[in-house]
């Protein structure tokens, strides 16, 4: 019980913030779907691929929780704010690459097979959004600091405030509310990237000033950033950035093969995804609590505790999943109903429902020990997993169900729970041996 406590402790902050997340996708997904199906699809498309990015990104920050967690199981006040500045420096140098990326990406937007009608809505949300993304990252980073010192707490509060923000910038700017213009899907993109420019400010703020944290704050300001300290953060971090993507990619090219469906298709994929995340968030919240606390543990040489948290933060997670699929389906018809009166997009987002529940097993058993191996600091045998569990099995099974088979975006969506469990059995396998045997 004492583990459960613990991990519920770091878990409930974590997934109390990515609630908020959760909610704040809701609600650009429902005042974007009332706007406008062509909005509501371009949206999706859009996402996939910053998302892509985002996830990337933020797979690399995380090389810095468990060596932040290391430390603090050591007490390492002056290695940690080191780590910190290593880490931003690393981090700021990943975003500006993925900017210059996304900018490439910019130019062949035509080539994507979407609708054409979709374009002209696509491009200015892609560019803002796309800015938006060096922000994000910022927090990110900032926020695996937190984590890593076991405060979770002002990163949540951070998160709803940031999101409340973003909610009331998405009413002003997508409907013309308050004397301003009628803006439409770039309405909601420049609400998210003022939103995550507030985020990062207030949270560097609090930082730099929290007494509580002083001894950190003197300790990166008198740390300077080291070759070997940004080769530890990269050997961490890209393994982690390169298995994050490869799964977020998944995804992304789930959504460019729904656009080949035609615009309904592709707005169906979108809410049934953007609902998806209610279980991939909160258990994300647990699986960052693992990597936590077994990055504590390891840093103290105590493997048993170690392989205790790995084993019921599974479970832990199992269980939040079961019951949110559960409320899920039970309202699953008004659910549904809050992004679109359309019967078409509502009756194929329906269907994929239960496509959604059958991959919750194999997604809660990859978050647990994918969070498990980061604790270890084990991450870069994960990249071959991803690659093979993803782009060789998912990414395929995906196209040939959806259209060789002819099963259409229930074919496409067979590819997540065949891909997720199959990465989930090979990192649970890795942990066991790295494990078992100390």
């Amino acid at each position: 019980m004492q583990k459960i406590r613990e991990i519920l402790k770091i878990g409930i902050p974590i997934m109390l913030g990515q609630a908020c997340v959760i909610i704040l996708s809701f609600a650009d997904n429902i005042m974007i779907g009332w706007y406008g199906v062509d909005d509501l699809a371009a949206s999706s498309f859009v996402n996939g691929i910053i998302n892509l990015f985002i996830f990337t990104e933020l797979g690399f920050a995380c090389g810095l929780t468990p060596v932040v967690g290391s430390l603090f199981g050591k007490n390492d006040s002056r290695g940690i704010g080191a780590a910190v500045k290593n880490g931003l420096a690393v981090n700021g140098a990943v975003g500006i690459t993925g900017l210059v990326v996304l900018a490439i990406i910019y130019a062949f937007l035509d080539r994507f097979g979407q609708e054409p009608e979709l374009l002209p809505i696509i491009r200015p949300y892609f560019i803002v959004v796309g800015i938006s993304t060096i922000f994000a990252l910022g927090f990110n980073t900032l926020k695996q600091f937190s984590d890593g010192i076991c405060r979770p707490v002002v990163a949540m509060c951070l998160l709803m405030g940031g999101n409340l923000l973003n909610i009331f910038g998405n009413w002003v700017l997508i409907y013309g509310k308050l004397g301003f213009p009628e803006l439409g899907l770039l309405g909601a993109g420049l609400s998210t990237l003022f939103s995550r420019i507030a985020m990062l400010v207030v949270f560097a703020a609090w930082l730099m000033n929290s007494k509580s944290l002083k001894e950190y704050y003197q300790a990166f300001r008198q740390s300077k950033v080291s070759r070997k300290g940004i080769r530890r953060l990269f050997s961490l971090g890209y393994p982690l950035a390169l298995q994050t993507g490869m799964e977020t990619s998944t995804f992304t090219m789930s959504a460019v093969m729904a656009g080949w469906l035609g615009a309904t298709t592709l707005a169906a994929h979108q809410v049934t995804l953007t609902i998806s995340q209610i279980c991939f968030m909160l258990m994300t919240g647990l699986a960052t609590a693992v990597s936590v606390l077994v990055s504590n543990a390891y840093g103290q040489n105590d493997m048993k505790s170690v392989r205790g948290y790995a084993s019921k933060g599974y479970f832990m997670i199992l269980a939040v999943s079961v019951f949110f699929c559960t409320a899920i389906w039970l309202f699953r018809f008004p659910i549904v109903g809050m992004f679109t009166d359309s019967e078409e997009v509502t009756a194929i987002a329906l269907s994929l429902l239960i496509v959604l529940f059958t991959y919750q097993f194999g997604d809660g058993l990859q978050l647990c020990f994918c969070n498990a191996l980061r604790g270890i600091q084990d991450v870069k045998p994960i990249m071959l997993m991803a690659f093979v569990s993803y782009y060789l099995i998912a990414i395929p099974s995906a196209y040939l169900l959806g259209f060789k088979a002819g099963l259409g975006i229930t074919g496409i969506w067979m590819g997540f729970p065949i891909g997720l469990t199959v990465a989930g059995i090979f990192y649970y396998i890795r942990f066991r041996r790295r494990t078992s045997s100390r």
